[in-house]
């Protein structure tokens, strides 16, 4: 009977602390950063300020793209002798070297070689060029509003800040996908609000990122998510790494749901990445910082172990039933209305799949999209481990459909 009893402890203790982990990644850092925000946030007023700067655009065989992309540079408010526009185009095989060359006369610089090294090799090419204080890194598939740069390069008048990340923004008509992934990138403003008025965050968006030139650290070959391991080291070396929400960078959803699976793996395998090389990665002497990062970083991608063992443990609790009542024992009727609610969640995850991959886009079927949203996230994230544990996620950026 004590074995039983012991048992039923355990299976306890396992579903809650499944469910705890959960729940903790999702909202209870949230929750304490915002929290901690107010006790420690000091005012920032940001002077103008006008460095030199270069708006450093990497393109790998994005002929779709590259021309809407430069016309929408071309219209940065900033002044034009300040702002150098370098495009890097490094073993692109399709037209996109071409058609960038043809905006030279508007003072767009290129640099162009046909063998592909990556993405990072290519950056690290182009930098020597750069004649900028500040270097933006930018994509080749997002729009910057006309003040964007400008507003995100204002934290670098104070010389503590070595980083600043924009806002990530999805453009409008894109469907239930476009909802759910929007409603997801405002989440993360709210939090990287939150960690930046607490002093630094911990994440950036590579599309919208501008650091101090001297400061830049190249990644090692291997690295995957090479804008997060750019901005680790920015706070590693003592520097604040700054969000800037009103610095918006646009750009649109995959194409279906299956492309997004297929981008977020790839960023997974690069965050269990960042994990194994966590002694490279943290900021040691900032215990603050190590706490953020661990809670905001490195608990997403293992937040489908955490659902895992929370469905496994809760339906132990069914098949084996504790011999006393209590709902933190997992007794029934609560291990059955647990396991039914975790059931309904997955079912909304199903149709929402289903309705989206018809085509609707009513608001009932957004709210389905919502649990699907957050299902194939960490269905991602589970591909992106096993990819990560085989060493079969390259370090080369494969382009991802865009709409």
């Amino acid at each position: 009977m004590h074995d039983v009893s012991t048992g039923s402890n355990l299976i306890a203790l396992f579903f809650w602390g499944s469910l705890g982990g959960i729940l903790y990644t999702y909202f209870g850092y949230p929750v304490l950063i915002f929290l901690l925000a107010k006790i420690i946030q000091k005012p920032e007023i940001y002077q103008t300020y006008k460095p030199s700067v270069t708006l450093l655009i990497a393109a790998y065989n994005e002929e779709t793209v590259i021309e809407e992309k430069i016309k929408n540079s071309l219209t940065i408010e900033y002044p034009k002798d300040l702002l150098q526009i370098l495009v890097v185009t490094d073993g692109s095989r399709d037209r996109t070297p071409e058609i960038a060359k043809r905006y030279i006369n508007y003072g767009i610089e290129i640099l162009h070689e046909p063998e592909r090294r990556g993405k990072m090799a290519a950056i690290n090419r182009a930098l020597p060029s750069a004649r900028g204080e500040i270097v933006v890194f930018s994509d080749a598939n997002n729009d910057y509003q006309p003040d964007t740069i400008l507003k995100l390069i204002q934290p670098f008048g104070n010389p503590s800040v070595g980083g600043v990340t924009g806002a990530k923004v999805i453009g409008q008509g894109d469907g239930s996908l476009g909802a759910s992934e929007g409603l997801y990138w405002k989440y993360e403003s709210f939090i990287k609000k939150q960690e930046s008025r607490a002093g630094s965050c911990t994440s950036a968006a590579g599309e919208v990122l501008a650091i101090r030139k001297n400061l830049y650290s190249s990644p090692p070959d291997q690295v995957i998510n090479d804008d997060f391991y750019i901005a680790m080291q920015i706070v590693r070396n003592g520097y604040r790494l700054v969000y800037v929400p009103d610095a918006k960078s646009i750009e649109r959803v995959s194409p279906s749901a299956q492309d997004e699976v297929a981008r977020r793996t790839r960023i997974n395998a690069g965050r269990f990445q960042a994990i194994a090389m966590s002694k490279q990665i943290l900021p040691f002497n900032r215990p603050l910082l190590v706490w953020q990062i661990l809670s905001h970083k490195f608990l997403r991608p293992i937040v489908p172990f955490f659902m895992i063992g929370a469905a496994l443990f809760n339906l132990m609790a069914v098949l084996f039933p504790p011999a006393t009542k209590g709902f933190w024992i997992l007794s029934k009727p609560y291990s059955l209305i647990f396991l039914g609610l975790q059931f309904l969640f997955y079912m909304l995850a199903w149709i929402g799949m289903k309705a989206g991959n018809c085509g609707e886009q009513n608001r009932l079927v957004r709210l389905f999209y919502i649990p699907t949203f957050l299902t194939n996230s960490n269905y991602a994230a589970l591909l992106g481990f096993f990819r990560f544990l085989r060493g079969s996620q390259s370090h080369m950026w494969e382009r991802i459909q865009r709409r």
